[in-house]
């Protein structure tokens, strides 16, 4: 099938608010009717969807879809031209290795992976038990005082891996409640104006911390990376804010979404919750079920055509924007049997939930031990949580990229 013979009479799909509440019922359908189709995002960009899990594996590999951020720019203003709406977003945001093929991502990816090997992160697993620790404090000390409800994003999901990643790195505390704004707007994509603004913001503030920091360096990994850079050239100054912009993006919003997708799928399934209330070492297993059932990503970051691809039946010529849909791979029944129930002893090796092949996601191995560490946490002191507020109520925030809730009200005891 040509991208012109696609499926004429099959009406637009845009990847809207309405669309992202529950996308796992569109996907289901698409897998099954066009697991390869055009779809378009809220700002007007016509993009490729790829839903199946073996498409969407091949492509995660596939060298002639491109991640390179300058290509990808062309791209996008011939797109615009046609009436799209886009963030010009700076090069000092965008030129980080997620955004980069091979030569320049295997450089700049060597620069951070030591840090991140299993071993290093194992490392930091006394000083994350104990801020998990703290912060469950804090929960208790509320709940002792009567207070009937928290959002256990707040409270919680987000301040523990904000505070890990921002230790690793050395940056202070004051900032960090910006930080989580900025990458609010950035994430989302809906405003593109907005997202300028946040970029634009976000890269001054690094900026600045770069220069306080080369002042007065110190036994972190930005320092470390300020060292690559200034003795070694092996990183330009746009290179050097984009990585820990991605850093810290990457560093907190994969585990903030983890936990609070982790948590509700356990009080969705009590079944599930009590194996874990009973025995929490189940904790590994019940982190590698939820990135399986409702990861933290939903679609991987934007890729573009190089040359023509064929995807399936699908001729998808070059110059064109393609997304791939983790969400939707990971609950292919093709793959992973009866895919919509939650499943803690399932066998969930080769989940796309952290991409797979060269952008595989570097912090992996700590956005899995902060979730664990935070779901084993949670049951062993709080065994009574329960939902704070109807079902119904919840509503995930508003972004193609990350498949996170815009609040968890829950009650402690």
């Amino acid at each position: 099938m040509t991208a012109s013979q696609q499926c004429p009479h099959t009406a637009t799909t845009v990847l809207d608010d309405e669309f992202l509440q529950d996308p796992h019922v569109q996907y289901e359908r698409m897998r099954e009717d066009e697991p390869t189709r055009r779809v378009t995002t809220v700002t007007g960009l016509p993009v490729w969807l790829i839903t199946r899990y073996s498409e969407a594996k091949a492509a995660l590999t596939d060298q002639r879809l491109s991640k390179d951020y300058r290509g990808m720019r062309t791209v996008l203003d011939r797109k615009a031209e046609e009436g799209a709406d886009r963030a010009n977003v700076e090069d000092s945001i965008q030129a980080h290795m997620l955004n980069m093929d091979p030569p320049d991502h295997t450089r700049l990816r060597k620069l951070v992976v030591k840090a991140f090997t299993a071993r290093r992160v194992e490392a930091l697993r006394p000083r994350v038990e104990q801020i998990t620790g703290e912060l469950l404090d804090r929960l208790a000390a509320r709940d002792s005082a009567g207070e009937a409800e928290v959002d256990l994003l707040d409270e919680f999901a987000f301040p523990l891996p904000i505070q890990v990643i921002c230790e690793l790195l050395g940056i202070p505390e004051d900032r960090r409640q910006d930080f989580r704004a900025w990458s609010n707007t950035l994430v989302s994509g809906k405003d593109p104006r907005a997202s300028e603004q946040a970029a634009r913001e976000m890269s001054e503030y690094l900026l600045e911390l770069i220069e306080r920091k080369r002042a007065s360096p110190g036994d972190d990994l930005l320092a470390g990376l300020i060292e690559a850079s200034d003795e070694n050239d092996r990183l330009s100054g746009d290179e050097l804010v984009a990585m820990v912009f991605l850093l810290l993006v990457a560093g907190h919003e994969t585990t903030v979404n983890l936990i609070g997708n982790g948590m509700l799928a356990l009080l969705d399934n009590d079944e599930e919750h009590a194996k874990l209330r009973a025995d929490p070492t189940r904790a590994a297993k019940v982190v590698e079920e939820a990135l399986r059932f409702d990861g933290p990503v939903n679609l991987a970051t934007l890729r573009f055509t190089s040359e023509p691809v064929r995807v399936g039946e699908v001729d998808i010529p070059e110059g064109e924007v393609v997304l791939v849909a983790l969400s939707s791979a990971n609950r292919d029944d093709e793959k992973f049997p009866d895919p919509h129930r939650f499943d803690q002893d399932r066998a969930t090796g080769g989940h796309l939930a952290f991409g797979h092949g060269i952008h595989f996601c570097v912090g992996a191995p700590l956005a899995r031990m902060e979730g664990e560490i935070a779901l084993r946490q949670l049951a062993e002191r709080f065994p009574d949580i329960a939902l704070g507020v109807p079902r119904e109520n919840l509503r995930y925030r508003f972004s193609t990229l990350m498949r996170g809730l815009e609040r968890l009200p829950v009650r402690l005891s």
